[in-house]
């Protein structure tokens, strides 16, 4: 009688503990730490960047240039105390950047030197017709650089986060500003 007891026993812990995983629509807002997440990052970026796009400043500099200005994202520190992927949320700019119908975008450096690397080795492997040739990158007019950081006030079981991504739209011959940009985004976690 004492084994039936201890496998009732073990059988209701082993159930009790189990986990349960449910596959959601990546756009479904879901928060459960309040810390910075993927709806944050898509937000922000969505926001910034079509801010930038609608900005005076930026369109005079497109009129001014005669075509689509060729931008590079650049970094964009994370000071914030928290963990947060901030190549990951480069990423999501360059998408919306790359999809607008009012600039293009170049590889940052990451991805560059991997190019180089590839266009080297095609001068010594490729066949000569189909070898790409140096000096023919397209260079970026602009580069947006930027930082992240928050501040967080905590009372008995409450606390509020406000995260403020700064982002700064650059003339890379001139190193004028075309473009400054600020989004935050407030939470209240409630324990």
């Amino acid at each position: 009688m004492l084994k039936v007891y201890s496998f009732i026993a073990v059988f209701f812990l082993l159930v009790s503990c189990s986990r349960s995983v449910t596959r959601v629509d990546p756009s479904e807002q879901i928060d459960l730490s309040g810390r910075w997440n993927d709806t944050d990052s898509r937000m922000v970026a969505d926001k910034m960047i079509y801010d930038l796009f609608d900005a005076a400043s930026f369109k005079n500099y497109a009129k001014q240039l005669g075509r689509k200005p060729v931008i590079i994202v650049g970094s964009i520190r994370n000071k914030t105390s928290e963990h947060i992927d901030s190549d990951n949320y480069v990423k999501k700019i360059e998408m919306v950047v790359l999809n607008s119908a009012v600039a293009e975008l170049v590889e940052s450096d990451e991805f560059r030197d991997k190019l180089r690397v590839e266009r080297t080795d095609q001068q010594a492997f490729a066949s000569p017709e189909t070898a790409k040739q140096f000096g023919k990158e397209t260079g970026a007019d602009l580069m947006l650089l930027g930082e992240m950081t928050s501040e967080t006030d905590t009372y008995n079981k409450k606390r509020v986060v406000n995260y403020i991504t700064t982002l700064f739209l650059t003339d890379i011959e001139t190193n004028k500003r075309i473009w400054y940009g600020q989004q935050e985004i407030k939470k209240l976690v409630k324990n």
